[in-house]
């Protein structure tokens, strides 16, 4: 059987017998030509691809479902996260989709999820745009070698059709817009959206499930290598730098988002990088600068000039969630493996909008699981459809809509590793300073840089240390190359009282969220907290 008679009975298989021309794992270049041919996006000055997005400038969240169903529903952590559709309206509508699909013309990539040998997962990603299909390209690890791509058995497929709309009434959706998991088919449907995120973080879900179960811990965090083959972990939320941060020329990048720590140590889930990068510059961030302007990159939604195709990265008009989309090696130190040892330090970055927590703190064990379970951040505008500015909030994990599985597997997961593996655990505050936001200003990233970097080298380890009074955690007094009143937050508000004020505040939210946990962690857990 050819690979073209293999693949169209591979498609049949999963419902989509499409009837219009088919695409089988292009190369970046004629990918870039489909888009432009279709209109789907410009080749800028410097041969990126620039594409937008429309409506959807970001995630969907509350447009993601899992089916009901024997396999996986004794597994999922329903609620308001991981919401149930049950399999009849599924099965409505994949047949629309399908029948949608008919005769159109669609691209197809077969590629891998996980650098590790023993855990990567293969995909197959069935898109209506073709530059969604350079997005897959992308963010996966495509496979090129002929023989091995007859071999490939994707064990998930991802249906992504942006033109499609669900009916609510008719398939139990809450809009038009879809991405609906079924672990039982092991396929996921993506409509009414043409935010390419949505791709990746779907895949991304599925690990969440998928890995736990096979005793390794799925993250939601970015990963580098030091000279010494240290390696470590930055945990965020969008838009609190764990791209940024992690891209240091002194370091080997792992990786920029998601990532497996097994027995024998971490490992990328992806082949690429989804940089954010409104205002982006070279003197802050080179090495994103140089990926994000050459050819094989997607620039989403990031602004063009008409006339020069010259970019923009300061303008945010289409939204601030503007994102670039590269191949992992555009790095150039990256990790050609994707692999790296079992982490010497985990940083927890948040993005305080309150402007009260300290730019770098040291946490216990006991305090590392109570922040890695409270996930506190700022949601950053333009991430999620609606957000126009940051604000407060908790995302169990640093990545509660992405963890299909208790929460607290993927806690005592992290925890035992910590411990086994004596990992030392940084929280690290990318956000305000001075005030909160619209009064202080935003951290910079040099003094960023030079805290963790501190940190990762042991230079942290010696110098002398304060807790906090209410947050309850231990800062350092000083550290190279930062100033000493940037490292007491506190000191940095000309009005005291006003700060010991938002302080109190912060803290009784983070107590008031953790009651969610309180039944199922230690004693010395719960005490490591922030005091009301």
């Amino acid at each position: 059987m050819s690979e073209q008679a293999g693949k169209n009975t591979g498609l049949q298989a999963i419902g989509f017998p499409s009837t219009g021309p088919l695409h089988w794992n292009l190369s970046e270049a004629a990918l870039y030509e489909e888009a432009v041919r279709r209109a789907e996006g410009v080749m800028t000055a410097d041969g990126t691809l620039a594409c937008r997005t429309g409506t959807h400038t970001g995630r969907s969240p509350n447009d993601k479902f899992f089916v009901k169903e024997p396999s996986s529903e004794q597994h999922i952590h329903w609620g308001s996260t991981n919401r149930p559709i049950d399999e009849a309206q599924f099965d409505l509508l994949h047949r629309d989709m399908a029948a949608f699909a008919q005769g159109k013309e669609l691209f197809v990539l077969d590629a891998w999820a996980g650098a590790a040998q023993d855990y990567r997962m293969p995909v197959r990603v069935v898109t209506e745009f073709a530059w969604h299909n350079l997005f897959a390209r992308n963010m996966f690890i495509p496979e090129n070698d002929q023989a091995a791509r007859d071999r490939h058995q994707p064990e998930f497929c991802i249906i992504d059709m942006p033109n499609f709309k669900a009916d609510p009434a008719k398939h139990g959706t809450r809009s038009e817009t879809f991405i609906v998991v079924h672990m039982g088919k092991r396929l996921v449907l993506i409509g009414g959206t043409n935010y390419a995120g949505e791709i990746k973080k779907s895949v991304f879900t599925i690990l969440n499930y998928t890995l736990p179960l096979k005793g390794v811990l799925s993250m939601h965090c970015s990963a580098n290598i030091g000279a010494k083959g240290d390696t470590a972990l930055f945990f965020g939320l969008s838009g609190t730098g764990k791209t940024t941060l992690s891209s240091d020329p002194a370091r080997q990048l792992i990786g920029d988002d998601e990532h497996g720590w097994s027995d024998t140590g971490t490992f990328n889930f992806e082949g690429g990088c989804y940089a954010k990068v409104i205002k982006l510059s070279k003197e802050a961030e080179p090495q994103i600068y140089a990926a994000s302007r050459r050819f094989g990159t997607i620039l989403e939604n990031v602004v063009t000039d008409p006339v020069t195709r010259a970019i923009n990265f300061d303008d945010g008009s289409l939204t601030e969630n503007t994102r670039s989309s590269y191949p992992l090696r555009f790095i150039d130190n990256a990790v050609p493996s994707g692999q790296g040892g079992n982490p010497a330090n985990v940083v927890m970055l948040c993005a305080d909008a309150y402007g009260v927590l300290p730019p770098i703190a040291r946490l216990s064990p006991d305090a590392a699981a109570y922040h890695f379970l409270s996930g506190y951040t700022a949601r950053v505008a333009g991430t999620e459809k609606g957000v126009t500015e940051p604000k407060a909030t908790f995302s169990t994990c640093f990545g509660a809509p992405f963890l299909p599985l208790a929460p607290g597997v993927y806690a005592k997961m992290l925890t035992e590793k910590i411990a086994r593996h004596s990992a030392r655990v940084w929280l690290v505050n990318t956000g305000w300073t001075g005030g909160p936001y619209g009064v202080g200003s935003r951290m910079k990233i040099a003094y960023t840089r030079a805290m963790i970097n501190a940190a990762l080298n042991g230079e942290l380890d010696a110098v002398e240390y304060t807790r906090h009074p209410q947050l309850n955690v231990d800062m350092p007094t000083s550290c190279p190359g930062v100033p000493n009143d940037v490292l007491d937050p506190r000191t940095t508000w000309s009005d005291k009282a006003a700060y010991d004020a938002q302080a109190g505040k912060l803290a009784a939210m983070f107590v008031e969220n953790f009651k969610t946990f309180e039944t199922g962690v230690t004693a010395a857990v719960k005490d490591a907290g922030p005091r009301a």
